[in-house]
C-alpha cells in the first residue's frame, strides 16, 4: 500500500504527467498533421474505449472508497454501542466489584480514543492498541470474578460477559477496517489510463488551438477525484474525516463521569 500511503504526492506527480501528456499528445498530433499522409483517421473508437474504461475504472474505486469509509463510520457506532451496553450491565456485580470495572472502562475507553487520535503516527497508534488489549484482558478478568461473588445477581455471567465478548471483538474489527484497501496496482492502472485519456486528448485537439483552460480542467479533474478517493481510503489523514462518529465515543466517556486518564 506505498502508493496509497502517499497518496498527496500521487496526486501531484499524476496532475504534472496529465499535462505532459496532453502536451506530447498535441505534438505527436501536429507532428502527424504535417506529414503527407495528413491526419489520423479511424481513432475514434479507440479512444472512446480508453476514456469509457478510465470512467469505469473510477466510478468503481470511488465506490468502494466511499463504502469502506461508510463501514468504519458504521463500526465507530457498533463499538459505542457495544461500550455502552457493556457498561449498563457491570450493574448486575456487587458494588465493590462494580466500582473496580467502571475505572478499568474508564481507562478502557480513553485507550481506544486515544488509538485513533494518533492513527497518522502508526507507531504510537499500536503501542495504545497494545495498552487497550491488555486492559481487555483485565476487564475481563474482574468481570468473572465479580460475577462468582456470592451476592452477585442470579444470571450475572449470562448478562454481563457476552456484552464483554462483543466490546472485545469490535477491536479487531475495526482495526482490519483500517487496512483494508484497493492494491496499488488499481491505483497504477487508474493512473496510466489517465495518462493515455490525456495522450488522446492533446493528440485530438492537435488541429486546434491550444487551451489552457481545458487542458488545466481536465487534469485538475483527475487529480481532484483521485485524492478524494485517496481521503476516503484514509479518513484520519486529510479533509474528509470519521470525527463526528467519532464524537459517539468521546461522549460516552464523558457519561461515564469522571475517573483517571492517561
Amino acid at each position: 500500500m506505498v502508493l496509497v500511503e502517499h497518496g498527496s504526492t500521487f496526486v501531484i506527480a499524476l496532475f504534472v504527467g496529465i499535462l505532459a501528456a496532453l502536451e506530447l499528445g498535441r505534438r505527436l498530433g501536429k507532428r502527424q498533421l504535417a506529414s503527407p499522409d495528413g491526419g489520423p483517421a479511424g481513432f475514434g473508437a479507440v479512444e472512446g474505449a480508453v476514456f469509457g474504461l478510465l470512467g469505469l475504472l473510477l466510478a468503481f474505486t470511488f465506490s468502494g472508497a466511499a463504502a469502506r469509509f461508510d463501514d468504519r463510520r458504521h463500526l465507530i457506532r457498533e463499538e459505542a454501542n457495544a461500550i455502552g451496553t457493556a457498561w449498563l450491565r457491570l450493574d448486575v456485580l456487587p458494588a465493590e466489584a462494580r466500582g473496580r470495572l467502571q475505572q478499568s472502562f474508564r481507562l478502557y475507553l480513553d485507550s481506544r480514543i486515544s488509538t485513533y487520535k494518533q492513527a497518522d503516527r502508526l507507531e504510537q497508534a499500536m503501542a495504545e492498541y497494545a495498552r487497550s488489549t491488555a486492559l481487555q484482558g483485565e476487564i475481563w478478568s474482574q468481570a468473572g470474578a465479580g460475577c462468582r461473588q456470592a451476592d452477585a445477581s442470579p444470571g450475572a455471567c449470562v448478562l454481563l460477559l457476552p456484552a464483554l465478548n462483543e466490546m472485545i471483538d469490535i477491536t479487531t474489527t475495526r482495526l482490519a477496517a483500517t487496512r483494508i484497501h484497493p492494491p496499488d496496482a488499481v491505483f497504477v492502472l487508474l493512473a496510466g489510463l489517465a495518462l493515455a485519456a490525456a495522450l488522446m486528448a492533446g493528440h485530438a485537439t492537435a488541429a486546434k488551438a491550444r487551451s489552457w483552460m481545458h487542458a488545466l480542467g481536465f487534469a485538475i479533474a483527475m487529480a481532484l477525484t483521485i485524492y478524494v478517493i485517496f481521503d476516503l481510503e484514509f479518513p484520519r489523514r486529510g479533509y474528509i474525516r470519521v470525527d463526528e462518529a467519532d464524537a459517539l465515543m468521546i461522549e460516552l466517556r464523558q457519561g461515564m463521569g469522571e475517573g483517571p486518564r492517561p
